[in-house]
């Protein structure tokens, strides 16, 4: 019989629902704002916050994010991205110069393939010459639209 219940015991806890370990740290702060999570008590000097931090058990996955990570809520900071976007041909158009030539349907120079046939389509002919790459559209009464590449995949400029 103890047997049978050491089994079940097992099996409840392998088939409950997972919990997180959490633990009450001292977060400390010095003067200069450099700030040290400790389990211990803060040196001399720096101010004392209780902090609950929340770890989940090794294997599993938590399927909420925890939110209570402090015990007060902090001051909003302004977010600042550092970077651009790189589109490949040397960022020469801007995101509404990329737009405006779009709803105009025209392709200036430093526009990207991709740009080019998400505007146009597929090609109706590719022409490859050197490291030169010529996109053929074939338009209306005879006449035909050539877009030319460089070796990055970008408009070319006219001559």
């Amino acid at each position: 019989m103890p047997f049978r219940i050491s089994r079940l015991a097992f099996a409840l806890l392998l088939f409950s629902p997972s919990m997180s370990m959490a633990a009450t740290v001292n977060r400390c702060q010095d003067a200069t704002g450099n700030i040290t999570f400790t389990s211990a008590s803060c040196p001399p000097g720096h101010t004392l916050e209780l902090q609950e931090a929340h770890a989940p058990l090794t294997g599993t996955v938590p399927t909420a994010p925890e939110t209570t990570f402090g015990t007060k809520p902090r001051p909003q900071r302004e977010l600042v991205i550092v970077g651009t976007r790189d589109d490949g041909c040397g960022n020469v158009l801007s995101a509404d110069q990329r737009r405006k030539a779009i709803i105009n349907q025209q392709t200036p120079p430093g526009m990207t393939k991709r740009d080019v046939e998400s505007l146009l389509g597929k090609p109706d002919k590719i022409i490859g010459r050197n490291a030169e790459l010529r996109y053929v559209y074939e338009e209306k009464k005879g006449r035909s639209r050539h877009i030319t590449f460089d070796e990055s995949g970008c408009v070319k400029g006219k001559r």
